[in-house]
């Protein structure tokens, strides 16, 4: 026969395995709860813990559309200080070259009245120089050797001579001085050369002097032959 202590004992242990078994059924998941408690509160996030695009918004006090509109201006005028560095970045390299090309060109100008009194006085000595003194002899072979050496110069740095006789008569590089009446030749043909003209590259440095072939007239030649047939 079982002893009543015991039994008594037995059922105080079925009676609290009861108790703590209802108490963890009833606090199953506190951190649900917890959770619960919390999505009821109001909670305010500081700017801190924003994202960035989110915090440049609500710093501006503006939209995603007006930060895209700003970014699309700034973008605007970015692409315009680039294409205007661009454009003075070509246009000085074409300064340059074009100061390469044409930057002694007032010079060469000025050295050419030198040449042609130069040239003239070549002009002017006598081909045949054995007659002559010795000495103004070896002047005058001297004064020829200077004369082709500027011409070398001249031509190394692409300075050309305009001599057109028997050329067509070009406005661009010629300048009619007078006009040689001449039926033989064709009319605007360039028949005399009373100065040489001069280019640098394709610039001009001075016109060509030069007179034009025009054709005798008919009244004029009329008028002459009544004057022959009254002589």
């Amino acid at each position: 026969m079982p002893d009543k202590k015991t039994t008594s004992q037995e059922a105080c242990l079925d009676q609290s395995a009861e108790e703590q078994g209802s108490s963890i059924e009833n606090n199953e998941n506190p951190a649900q709860d917890k959770s619960d408690d919390v999505d009821k509160m109001s909670v305010e996030i500081p700017d801190e813990i924003l994202f960035p695009d989110e915090a440049a918004i609500k710093a501006h006090g503006g939209e995603a559309s007006d930060i895209s509109e700003k970014e699309a201006e700034l973008k605007d005028q970015l692409l315009r200080a680039l294409a205007d560095v661009e454009n003075i970045r070509r246009r000085s390299e074409r300064d340059v070259a074009q100061a390469n090309k044409y930057g002694h060109l007032s010079f060469a100008r000025d050295l050419l009245s030198c040449f042609d009194n130069l040239s003239q006085a070549i002009a002017l000595s006598p081909e045949d120089k054995s007659d002559l003194d010795e000495n103004l002899k070896n002047i005058l072979v001297g004064v020829e050797m200077i004369s082709n050496e500027i011409d070398s110069v001249l031509q190394r740095h692409k300075i050309t001579k305009i001599d057109p006789v028997g050329e067509k008569f070009d406005y661009n590089h010629h300048q009619a001085m007078f006009e040689v009446q001449n039926d033989e030749i064709e009319p605007g043909t360039v028949v005399q050369v009373a100065q040489p003209g001069y280019l640098l590259h394709d610039r001009l440095l001075r016109p060509a002097m030069v007179g034009v072939s025009k054709k005798v007239s008919q009244t004029e030649s009329d008028d002459t032959s009544s004057i022959d047939k009254q002589a």
